[in-house]
């Protein structure tokens, strides 16, 4: 018998709370553990990231009529409740008695049954209020936004500083919408006709990218990795914003291209295709894994002029000194332009963000050394503040005389003049992104 889609949400919650995991990874694990079929993992999928990408308006409704403060209550209560008003404010196929009713079961099951009647009477008045719920208050400074579109509020007041107001609540709102699903084409091993065409027969909804060749969205289809086209690696699941890096650095047919921070191997696998098969890509990262599933991806991929190495960024390796053609810097950050696909990173402690710019001008110099006389050393990332992008690129810029920014152009009319270019989802409906291609003299 397929399992509960509202427990399976609730045990991907728990994981992202107490064990810091990542949304995607904790709901695949709990899907799998208790047996659903797609109708109930879609279910449960709409309640985990409901949940996610509301959390604080979902409190402030709660609070309303909460006789203790939301943030007093035992987190697994809160989740209940949290669940339980999302399928009630957000939800209109579920029938609001059965959020209710299936709220309170759930706390009666897990042991909480003290807690059943507060769930019961607290999700009735959300029931009963929710034409004419209380209205969020705008007298403080990016208050509004923080509620509304549960962001931190010093991430929304950043952002109203770096776009203003409108454009800040723009991007706010993206987040919270559903991230298409992006697959690129794989030039290696078919052709674009032949992958729309299996897609079509496995009854997968295809839409090329308005401005990018070779990209698309699908939909439908069930499981991905079952489809035909997938094992036969004719296409890789990868955003727009990071084919364009690749893009922007210019990779080309024979070239000896080192990637720094490989894993997962999409910008690896990118270069691959640019460079039609012939070359050689070293794809490195600090964790065995990670490479083993590079590896993985390179072979579904029929990719053959890669290899994987176990290499710290920070840390030199004299004999890849002046080796390559290209260098991909894609150093680890703060993530804050792929919220939409992992809702949980607007939660990070911002304190611990600080150390990130240190880290990435470590691994940028480090990598600089790799690049030939005449080569690109591309660096990138998918965060949006500033100190983590131009703040690294311009103090790099300024220590390394033997570099110089050059500009590109890229597919959608997108040009970078000055070197540097910043891809925002609410502008381009892509990840949020930054690109900063330099040239060694």
């Amino acid at each position: 018998m397929a399992g509960n889609g509202r427990e399976t949400a609730l045990a991907a919650l728990t994981a992202c709370r107490r064990l810091y995991a990542w949304s995607d990874g904790a709901l695949k694990a709990a899907c799998r553990r208790d047996g659903l079929d797609r109708r109930e993992a879609a279910f449960a999928a709409r309640l985990t990231y409901g949940v996610l990408q509301n959390a604080a308006l979902l409190d402030f409704y709660l609070g309303k009529y909460c006789a203790q403060p939301v943030e007093k209550l035992e987190p697994f209560v809160r989740d209940v409740l949290r669940l339980g008003a999302c399928q009630i404010l957000f939800m209109d196929r579920v029938p609001d008695s059965a959020a209710v009713s299936q709220a309170v079961e759930m706390v009666k099951s897990h042991r909480r049954q003290r807690a059943a009647g507060l769930v019961n009477a607290v999700l009735r008045k959300i029931s009963i209020n929710k034409e004419h719920l209380p209205a969020i208050p705008e007298e403080e400074s990016g208050r509004y936004l923080s509620i509304r579109y549960s962001h931190p509020q010093w991430l929304t007041e950043r952002l109203v500083g770096l776009l203003g107001r409108e454009e800040a609540e723009s991007f706010l709102a993206a987040d919270n919408e559903a991230a298409p699903l992006v697959i690129q084409h794989n030039p290696l091993a078919c052709t674009l006709t032949e992958l729309e065409e299996s897609l079509a027969e496995s009854g997968v909804q295809w839409t090329p990218h308005s401005w990018l060749p070779g990209c698309g969205t699908i939909s439908g289809g069930g499981d991905l990795e079952k489809l035909p086209a997938f094992e036969k690696g004719w296409f890789r699941v990868q955003d727009a914003a990071a084919r364009l890096s690749v893009l922007a650095a210019g990779v080309c047919r024979g070239n000896r291209v080192l990637d720094v921070c490989a894993a997962p191997g999409g910008k690896s696998f990118a270069a691959a295709g640019d460079m039609e098969g012939e070359g050689e890509i070293i794809s490195c990262d600090i964790h065995p894994h990670k490479l083993a599933l590079i590896e993985k991806g390179a072979q579904r991929l029929g990719i053959r002029c890669l290899v994987t190495q176990l290499a710290e960024g920070r840390e030199n390796r004299p004999e890849w000194n002046d080796g390559f053609d290209v260098v991909l810097c894609d150093v680890p950050c703060s993530g804050l332009g792929v919220i939409r696909k992992k809702p949980e990173i607007r939660y990070k402690d911002p304190q611990a963000l600080k150390g990130l710019p240190a880290i990435q001008r470590a691994i940028l110099d480090n990598a600089g050394r790799y690049v030939k006389p005449g080569g690109v050393l591309l660096y990138s990332t998918c965060t949006i503040l500033p100190e983590e992008n131009e703040g690294v690129t311009a103090v790099f810029l300024a220590e390394h005389p033997e570099y110089k920014a050059e500009a590109f152009k890229l597919p959608g009319g997108l040009e970078a003049p000055e070197g540097a270019l910043t891809l925002w989802p609410q502008r381009h409906g892509t990840d949020g992104f930054y690109l900063c291609k330099m040239r060694k003299l």
